[in-house]
């Protein structure tokens, strides 16, 4: 009993061991490990886990900033001088189909090239976190081509050839529109439909009507109403509180995605954020929580996995510190819960929007 008593004090003390989370994100910006070559067309992701995850550990000095920028924008699908693609427009995921590497001038045209609705949501984060002023963005062009991707229901395809269409492509589209400052890339009165209607009969979301609730749905359903700014009025009072009470349930130690089901780093910031937006995060358990947190933390290479004693793998290193970040770990910036940004980057967004507003203001009084 006393030999259980004391590794559960030792397992209470961890320490986060913030510099090798910093080496393991800088190890994850240069090479894609074997076990990861799979993900290749999807890169533009995993950079954006890195960078953010260097971000909200208040690492950025570490890296290259400018090759990084430069390298996102050869990412970016423009238009041919004849707009023949403009629906195709966006940001691929890397440069695994051999486009010749470019930044700037009108786009190549090639049948199988097209931007792809989560990496335009991360290449813009990504960008924004390194401080870019997104002037090299061709916005309508993303705009249209995210406009092209939005099906009948409500829901986006990923590409334009077609792929799965669910809730967590509505929520990388109202991320895009928001950071843009401009909502004419979607239908938003259709997306909230598509959205009300993924509220399952147990009061989570799942990926659309009729389907499973899943804290990672339920915080794309929340955080995009956040984004609309149409939260209140999309779901009634009554609704949010069940959806509040569905998210908290979700907490043993650390969080789990779905009932009767272990418990995962990821879901400390999939349903923590969602509660945060609802407003009720405070009525969580924190120390279980980070303490769970910390047992996943790979103490030799750094970064976290998704249980403990397991592989750390990017994406669950980074939101296993939003998670940290949510609770008020000291030495980590805090996280935007919508947008998945430190508060950090949100307000260089923001202060990009007053630019534009300013400028679109001077322009038309010169009209």
């Amino acid at each position: 009993m006393a030999e259980e008593e004391s590794q559960f004090e030792e397992f209470e003390q961890i320490d986060f061991l913030r510099d090798r989370h910093v080496r393991f994100f800088q190890r994850t910006l240069q090479v894609l490990p074997e076990r990861y070559a799979s993900l290749e067309t999807t890169r533009l992701t995993i950079i954006f886990f890195a960078l953010s995850g260097l971000d909200v550990l208040d690492a950025l000095d570490v890296i290259d900033r400018k090759t990084m920028i430069e390298w996102i924008y050869s990412l970016q699908v423009l238009p041919t001088e004849d707009e023949a693609n403009l629906s195709r427009c966006g940001f691929r995921g890397s440069s695994h189909i051999g486009i010749p590497y470019s930044t700037k001038g009108p786009g190549v045209l090639h049948p199988y090239d097209s931007g792809h609705v989560a990496m335009t949501y991360t290449g813009l984060c990504s960008l924004v976190i390194l401080g870019d002023d997104l002037s090299r963005v061709d916005k309508q062009a993303c705009l249209a081509g995210l406009r092209a991707l939005q099906l009948e229901d409500g829901s986006f395809y990923a590409v334009p050839e077609g792929s799965e269409n669910d809730i967590r492509f509505i929520y990388c589209a109202a991320s895009i529109c928001y950071m843009l400052d401009d909502w004419s890339g979607m239908d938003m009165q259709k997306a909230i439909e598509y959205i009300t209607g993924s509220l399952s009969y147990d009061n989570g979301f799942g990926q659309g009507a009729g389907r499973e609730s899943h804290g990672g749905w339920t915080y794309c359903a929340i955080a995009s109403l956040c984004l609309m700014g149409r939260l209140e009025e999309a779901l009634s009072q009554r609704e949010l509180d069940r959806i509040r009470r569905w998210c908290i349930m979700r907490q043993q130690s650390g969080f789990h995605g779905r009932p009767n089901k272990p418990v995962d780093t990821c879901y400390s910031f999939w349903v923590g954020a969602t509660l945060e937006l609802l407003d009720v995060f405070q009525y969580t358990n924190f120390d279980k929580n980070r303490s769970f947190i910390l047992s996943t933390q790979d103490r030799l290479v750094g970064g976290f996995a998704k249980w403990p004693d397991s592989h750390p793998d990017p994406l669950h290193a980074y939101l296993g510190l939003c998670g940290l970040s949510l609770i008020g770990e000291p030495s980590l910036r805090k996280v935007h819960p919508a947008l998945n940004i430190t508060q950090r980057a949100f307000e260089h967004v923001q202060q990009l929007q007053q630019t534009w507003r300013e400028s679109a203001g001077s322009c038309g009084r010169q009209h």
